[in-house]
């Protein structure tokens, strides 16, 4: 998980996660950041000029944000690759967590920029995923989807529907670098996003009878 608006309790909060306050929240609140971050944590330690490549900014664009980030405790420079001539940068966290109620009230604009970035960066890896789509081995190819589900719940069953994904993500495999390591042979990263979305202003459905819809691949609601 590269960033979360989930409320974990604390024995599910990962051990090299970073539960974010107010001036981490600031901090993130830059779509750079937030991408700089998320690609220190896929790809592991490098440098200011190759993150810029990566994300068409110039080289001191990414300095200046990886060094707001080093002040604010989501980077460090990685000293045993780093030399005089060239900073190296690693992660110092694997998941972000926006678990604070309270923090978005508190900090209303630096809680909507920071979800617009990662917004942002999800529907920005989704296009990655299908740009590559026709390429991938059919075997992946046959397991992509993009799917959704419109439902009409409460507040409480929402809460509990979100758990239920959490448990159900919880069986499987994280991307660490402990876990890669003894993975099956053919395992390759996946990238799980789910949007949980209240839509208050949509009309009550039909009253009239109707089969369950089931999203495969392209289907929206």
């Amino acid at each position: 998980m590269t960033d979360s608006s989930e409320r974990p309790d604390d024995s599910n909060t990962e051990a090299d996660a970073v539960v974010l306050d107010a001036k981490g929240l600031r901090a993130l609140a830059h779509p750079v950041r937030v991408q700089l971050v998320g690609l220190l944590r896929k790809y592991g330690p490098s440098t200011a000029t190759r993150l810029a490549e990566r994300l068409g900014v110039n080289s001191g664009t990414a300095s200046y944000h990886l060094r707001q980030l080093g002040a604010a405790g989501f980077v460090q420079e990685d000293t045993e690759r780093g030399n005089a001539r060239e900073r190296w940068w690693r992660s110092v966290h694997q998941s972000t967590w926006f678990s604070d109620p309270n923090l978005a009230d508190r900090e209303p604009e630096a809680a909507l920029t920071y979800l617009q970035s990662v917004a942002a960066t999800y529907t920005l890896r989704a296009q990655q995923t299908l740009n590559e789509l026709q390429t991938m081995p059919r075997a992946w190819r046959d397991n992509f989807d993009m799917s959704d589900w419109a439902l009409r719940l409460t507040p409480e069953e929402t809460t509990a529907l979100h758990q239920e994904f959490r448990d159900v993500i919880a069986r499987y495999r994280p991307d660490t670098p402990e876990a890669a390591a003894s993975a099956p042979k053919g395992a390759e990263r996946v990238g799980v996003i789910t949007h949980v979305l209240p839509e208050l202003d949509a009309p009550a459905a039909s009253a009239a009878p109707s089969s369950p819809q089931k999203a495969t691949g392209t289907e929206t609601s």
